[in-house]
């Protein structure tokens, strides 16, 4: 189970939002309550039946007691150096009513050992003639991945703390839809982790270029198992069992796939080739290319002369991974290439990066690193004008236009690993139709729309 720090700022506004909401439902429940016992104290005491009508009625009414207004919901995040008393003050209530909060949750949370961006909802009703501080209705909190707390007000005035719990199930999820913005973007609102995205990129890093073949509208599809709360919150997501994008009018697929309970994991295309070819096509994530290879006017000594790479304009400190499994050959300063490293690849190939901000600890001449390991980090060393990453790719010291170099793909199944292969496939296939699978759609295209009205 992924560890939840409740300190830390939530990477996701929607689950604080809905707990809020929720939250907030709650405690203007009780409010409500508690004007109307000031009229029908008796109708409290009432059966379960009669006290759910009585709850539904306080809900359509929305009164709240005399003198003040009906209850806001104010969103509350912990400010660096401040104590959670103060940020509740903040909320407008006073001294007093803060330290109130402080004492009743502090039962159950550690109020004094919190950092920056611990978020909360307080409920709060003003006085309607804007004379003195606020009254506090009550307070939610998200406190793990499916559980939170609420402060609320009882029908006396006095603060009950009360722990919610949502229930957890497990599902295998099928996320598809149309990029919009980032693959990021849209496959977290289908119920994907930025995790597990970044996995996709890895593994499409091979084939696709993120930074120019990706364009808004083309479609993509992930499987993985995922456990999540009722209301549709990812909190774990397993591994990762299908990928596929469509770009530059294709369709690139791929399969999990482990030969033996001992071997690691890895994947397919559709033939059963393995994707991990011998050289990623783009070493840094979230790059643009900005140069190409060929001649050109060098930007800072004014003449045309060859550029033996292509450049990558990203920001400082990006992380720089290796493009292949190889042995570490350079690690230094290279006159107006900056910090510099290359690595020797298998059959006579080799790559280099340029212009890096620092290397990554221990990496050193010699040292065996392994496709997609963080080597460096981009920067603007050297006879540069921006942070950028410099990258050149070798065949027996010969530099080739990384673009079009035809560099050796990955190697094939056969025999029983491939028969084993075709029979996990086929069960693949039928999650992508449903079958044992939750459909899970982001800006769907006609097509997807069409096959939902037609309920398939």
């Amino acid at each position: 189970m992924i560890e939840f720090d409740p300190r830390r700022t939530p990477v996701r506004l929607t689950p604080r939002l809905v707990v809020g909401v929720a939250g907030l439902a709650a405690l203007t429940l009780a409010w409500q309550l508690s004007a109307l016992e000031t009229r029908n104290a008796a109708a409290v005491q009432q059966a379960t039946a009669q006290l759910s009508e009585l709850q539904h009625e306080a809900f359509t009414q929305a009164e709240a007691q005399p003198g003040y207004s009906r209850p806001e919901n104010i969103p509350v995040e912990v400010r660096r150096g401040e104590t959670f008393e103060a940020a509740v003050r903040r909320a407008g209530v006073s001294d007093s009513e803060a330290r109130e909060v402080v004492k009743a949750i502090g039962a159950t949370f550690d109020t004094v050992n919190i950092k920056a961006g611990l978020a909360f909802d307080a409920a709060i009703a003003r006085p309607r003639d804007q004379r003195g501080p606020v009254r506090l209705v009550g307070l939610s909190m998200r406190t793990g991945p499916a559980s939170a707390l609420t402060l609320s007000r009882t029908f006396d005035g006095a603060l009950k703390l009360r722990e919610l719990e949502e229930k957890l199930r497990s599902e295998t999820t099928v996320a598809q839809g149309q990029m919009q913005g980032s693959l990021y973007e849209s496959a977290t609102q289908a119920g994907a982790t930025p995790a597990l995205t970044a996995q996709v990129v890895k593994l499409f890093g091979h084939k696709l270029d993120f930074s120019r073949d990706i364009q808004p509208g083309d479609n993509f599809r992930m499987i993985f198992d995922r456990t999540l709360t009722e209301a549709g919150r990812t909190v774990e997501t397993g591994e990762l069992l299908y990928a596929e994008i469509e770009a530059n009018g294709g369709t690139n697929r791929f399969y999990r796939f482990k030969e033996n309970a001992k071997s690691p994991t890895q994947y397919f295309d559709e033939n059963g080739k393995n994707i991990r070819g011998f050289l990623l096509r783009t070493p840094v994530d979230g790059a643009r290319m900005t140069s190409g290879f060929g001649v050109r006017r060098h930007p800072i000594l004014g003449y045309n002369r060859m550029h033996q790479g292509i450049d990558f304009g990203v920001g400082s400190g990006t992380p720089v991974i290796a493009a292949g499994d190889g042995v570490v050959k350079e690690v230094r300063w290279n006159g107006g290439y900056g910090r510099w490293v290359k690595i020797q690849h298998s059959g006579g190939w080799a790559t280099a990066y340029a212009h890096l901000s620092r290397w990554s600890p221990k990496l050193r001449p010699g040292s065996r690193v392994r496709q997609g390991q963080v080597i460096a980090y981009v920067g603007s060393t050297g006879s540069s004008t921006g942070p950028h990453l410099h990258y050149e790719v070798m065949r027996n010291g010969a530099k080739l236009n990384p673009k079009g170099a035809k560099i050796p793909q990955g190697s094939a199944l056969s025999g029983r690993n491939l028969a084993a292969f075709r029979a996990e496939k086929h069960r693949i296939d039928q999650m992508l139709t449903g079958k044992g699978a939750r459909i899970a759609s982001v800006n769907p295209s006609p097509a997807d729309k069409e096959k939902a009205s037609q309920g398939s």
